[in-house]
């Protein structure tokens, strides 16, 4: 047992075939995949650049636009006018409208109607008692009861008891007798215990004797189209049967299974499926290197963009343009702006004085035409000095008052 576990097995075929396959396949692959996966990575990174530079922007300008266009109109139309007319042109008068005429106008007709529909029907209440149910009422009780309880139901409780009960009590006596004494003893021993003798003697042992030899016919016959029956299905089995039965055992069946699945199988287990399966492996192993191979391409090449282009570019932009920038923004712009300032701030303070001198001459002429006292403009009020109690005490910037009271004053 050692000496056979000691011993090396031998390569199958197979692993052999794939060690042989593997290698070429997946230099093959590489070779192919390596342009496929760099123009993939070129492409999802113009994609990427494109989304972030043209389409989301000009998704966002189409989106503000729309809401500009096709939002905010309607919204500001909705709530400047539509809200606002609908509001104070039908929902305030109709609110005030149910409120102040309709409710009270209606507690007015409901609390009406109540009491005019209350008193009404009990009225009709009582005009339809006294024309439809008393006289009905007063028929039944005092003519149809009496009636029928004195002409008809007393008579004909006098007659049920003193005349119909005895006579059928006498005709059940009567017919209970004749069925017990006569119609049952007649039936028994004139029809039951003859046909009942008859049957058990006669007609039992006759029918038992036909079974039995209609028994025996059939079976004989059944045994006899048995036996031509096999002899038919043997004949048929010999004639039509066996001959393709044999054909398809022996002929048939090893020629299909030997020449034709048999190398197929071979085919599909020994070849194709080696190949298929290290086919799809090198190219899941191929791409990923692609991969590699195209981030370390695109790498080198961002590299050498950044120091041709990249470098020189931000040295320009810190050296030369954000300083001439700086300057134009302290020594042009900002003097420019404050001058703006102050000759917009004196434009406006002129026009407001302007403004001043056309309102007074305004209402000067007016008064000069109309007559009337001169309108002055508003001033604020004066406020009084603080109050102090003379000598005594002292506050900052206040007079001292005289110590006068109110009553003494008036």
């Amino acid at each position: 047992m050692s000496m056979e576990k000691s011993q090396p097995r031998p390569a199958e075929p197979e692993g052999c075939l794939t060690a042989v396959i593997r290698i070429p396949v997946r230099i093959v692959v590489l070779v192919i995949v390596v342009p496929v996966r760099m123009v993939w990575d070129v492409l999802v990174v113009c994609a990427r650049a494109l989304d972030r530079t043209v389409l989301r922007p000009t998704g966002r300008a189409l989106a503000w636009l729309g809401r500009a266009l096709f939002v905010r109109p309607w919204v500001w139309l909705w709530r400047r006018i539509v809200l606002p007319v609908v509001r104070h042109a039908l929902v305030v008068p109709a609110v005030w409208l149910y409120r102040q005429v309709l409710t009270p106008l209606g507690h007015g007709l409901a609390w009406l109607f109540t009491t005019v529909g209350r008193g009404l029907g009990i009225a009709a209440g009582w005009l339809g008692k006294a024309l439809l149910v008393w006289p009905w009422v007063a028929l039944w009780r005092y003519v149809i009861v009496p009636v029928a309880r004195y002409g008809i139901g007393v008579p004909a409780a006098w007659v049920y008891r003193w005349m119909l009960t005895p006579l059928g009590a006498g005709v059940a006596f009567l017919v209970v007798g004749l069925w017990q004494h006569v119609v049952v003893p007649a039936a028994r021993y004139g029809i039951a215990l003859p046909v009942a003798w008859l049957y058990r003697h006669a007609l039992t042992p006759l029918g038992h004797g036909l079974a039995r030899v209609l028994t025996g016919l059939w079976r004989g016959l059944v045994v006899v189209g048995a036996g031509a029956w096999a002899g038919v299905v043997l004949f048929g089995r010999a004639v039509f049967v066996w001959p393709w039965v044999a054909l398809w055992r022996y002929l048939v069946v090893p020629v299909v299974r030997y020449a034709i699945v048999v190398p197929l199988v071979w085919l599909y287990r020994r070849v194709l499926n080696p190949v298929g399966r290290e086919l799809v492996d090198a190219l899941r192993v191929c791409w990923r290197v692609a991969g590699f191979v195209s981030r370390a391409v695109g790498r080198a090449l961002k590299w050498v963009a950044w120091n041709l282009l990249g470098r020189p570019t931000v040295w320009f932009y810190r050296s030369v343009c954000a300083p001439a920038g700086h300057w134009v923004r302290d020594q042009v712009w900002a003097p420019a702006r404050r001058a703006a300032a102050g000759a917009g701030r004196a434009a406006r303070e002129a026009l407001a004085a302007a403004r001043a001198t056309v309102r007074q001459a305004r209402r000067d002429a007016w008064r000069a035409l109309v007559g009337g006292p001169r309108v002055t403009e508003p001033v604020e009020p004066v406020v009084a000095s603080a109050r102090t109690l003379g000598s005594t005490t002292t506050a900052s910037g206040a007079a001292p008052a005289p110590e006068i009271s109110l009553r003494k004053r008036g």
